[in-house]
């Protein structure tokens, strides 16, 4: 298997595994819990709790109908470019950590946009009262790129009230972490993440390379060196 090769595995490969794991998940709570249900993973403050949103990420909204199917393009676009990107920087050899986050942030698009296309086709309701189920009789319940995003993982670790002293939010209870997000959305933050850490390293790699003038000079020295011990 050539380098090459190697790269193209290692970056579908992992795009499939997040892809399996988001959908099954997404697909299991959807057909297992009503909306606003869920449980304890490790206490109170690791949760799977389960609710659906229109918008971006995190339960994000993003106006009316029309704001669904302009993010609904918009995802499909975009997950196209980044598809295409990261095949030329495939093909350019570029550096695995790379290609990872590449990776990851194109699969969590993917993930979500799944949800987008054909949730609302191949599923019927979730409400408090009543549990999905998988390719109902009646039919789903919305058209293509209309379907809501599921959203299950919960981590309200702290929960405190802010002080009665303090300008707008004074008295106000407030909560960290209180965003509802899934398997996509956490492939791309953990993306842009690794991002960043590539992108720091390459340029302390950059920097710790010798300028054109110290290589000269380096060069230039060794030659005096070499001279000096002709000569002696």
């Amino acid at each position: 298997m050539t380098t090459q090769q190697k790269k193209y595995a290692l970056c579908f490969g992992l795009i499939a595994i997040v892809l399996v794991i988001d959908q099954a998940l997404k697909i299991w709570v959807k057909t297992h819990l009503a909306i606003g249900d869920g449980f304890n993973l490790i206490g109170e403050w690791s949760r799977i709790y389960f609710v659906e949103n229109e918008g971006i990420a995190f339960g994000i909204s993003f106006g009316s109908n029309v704001g669904k199917l302009i993010l609904s393009l918009f995802r499909m676009i975009a997950s196209v470019g980044i598809l295409i990107y990261l095949i030329n920087r495939i093909k350019k050899g570029a550096r695995n950590l790379f290609l990872v986050s590449i990776s990851l942030i194109f699969v969590g698009a993917i993930g979500n946009l799944v949800d987008s296309c054909f949730y609302g086709l191949i599923f019927n309701e979730s409400t408090h009262e009543q549990v999905a189920t998988l390719f109902p009789e009646g039919g789903g319940y919305t058209r293509f790129l209309y379907g809501k995003v599921v959203d299950m993982f919960y981590f309200p670790i702290a929960e405190w009230t802010w002080p009665a002293w303090m300008p707008w939010f004074g008295g106000k209870d407030a909560e960290f972490f209180n965003a509802i997000f899934n398997v996509a959305d956490a492939a791309v933050c953990i993306g842009v993440a690794l991002l960043i850490i590539d992108q720091f390293r390459n340029d302390t790699d950059e920097n710790s390379k010798p300028s054109e003038n110290e290589k000269i000079a380096k060069d230039g020295q060794i030659s005096d060196v070499k001279t000096a011990e002709i000569t002696e």
